[in-house]
């Protein structure tokens, strides 16, 4: 059983609190994951106050939250997933404004566990199997919390950890015109999954189709819409992924980005070194990750 900490108890030691203990609505809880200054990964819990309590035992089961001051030395991705998979083609307006028709089914495609970055740490524009458009597309990450498979759409969300901010970074030329007729390679070089900067239980986010989601490019807004636009909405998705298929702890779900991505526009509009760019979520945060050539 999960054990969370409530924003109304006071912790003078360590605290374990059962999930069924504790009446809907009053569980509050941002995780974040970190390297301490013995270079430890540690998990946390984030307060209002900006600081961050330390977490004992695996997030993917029983934990406990300490009295014990985090020593964040740096912010790490929330998770890091076993696998990462990706819907494409996932909101209406965005579908529309690539011509294409609404999909029957999720389309899906997968990220290699090498895409992962950490906030703050840069996205890489590919230089040695060269791109030249590569892309921006904000994304709901959906992050499970225990093994499942074949589940319903009404248990769906009886499975997911929580939810962070996700970065699908696209090279539109490797996805659309080198890829071989599917998307992985444009979308699987190192760098092109940033996640962060918390983890949100489900608890704190009951529907995740009505969030606030953008894309802030340089101070500019690129992407600003709503999770409400999903074709298919976030129990749908874990229903169909897990049909037939188990969904490890820790997997992580990019459930598609909104229109506004550059390849649309006119011109178009591509990350390149000395970019900013940054993902905002409603009740998440914000994931910022500076661009940068390929080394």
């Amino acid at each position: 059983m999960l054990a969370f900490f409530a924003a109304n108890d006071i912790l003078s030691t360590r605290t374990t609190i059962s999930l069924d203990s504790i009446p809907a609505g009053k569980l509050i809880m941002k995780i974040i994951r970190y390297n301490d200054s013995a270079n430890n990964i540690r998990y946390a819990a984030q307060q209002d106050d900006g600081s961050s309590l330390e977490i004992d035992g695996c997030i993917f089961g029983d934990y406990t939250v300490t009295d014990k001051v985090a020593d964040v030395q740096k912010l790490l991705a929330p998770v890091d997933p076993p696998t990462i998979l990706c819907i494409g083609l996932n909101y209406l307006f965005h579908a529309e404004e690539g011509g294409l028709p609404k999909p029957k089914w999720p389309i899906l495609f997968m990220k290699s566990p090498t895409t992962l970055q950490h906030p703050g740490d840069p996205i890489e524009v590919p230089r040695h199997l060269k791109s030249e458009e590569v892309d921006y597309e904000c994304e709901l990450a959906v992050v499970i919390g225990k093994k499942c498979k074949n589940v319903s759409k009404a248990d769906a969300l009886d499975y997911v950890l929580g939810y962070t901010c996700g970065h699908d970074v696209s090279a539109r030329d490797w996805q659309i015109k080198y890829g071989g007729s599917q998307w992985c390679k444009g979308k699987t070089f190192d760098t092109f999954c940033p996640l962060g900067p918390c983890l949100v239980t489900a608890d704190e986010i009951p529907n995740p189709n009505a969030l606030k989601i953008k894309t802030i490019l340089n101070g500019e807004i690129m992407q600003d819409w709503n999770t409400d636009d999903m074709i298919f909405d976030v129990p749908t998705l874990i229903e169909f992924l897990s049909g037939s298929t188990t969904l490890m702890p820790g997997t992580v779900i990019l459930t598609g980005t909104p229109h506004g991505v550059g390849l649309a526009r006119k011109p178009p509009v591509y990350l390149k070194d000395g970019d900013s760019v940054t993902i905002d979520i409603e009740g998440i945060g914000q994931l910022t990750n500076p661009v940068i050539d390929e080394p």
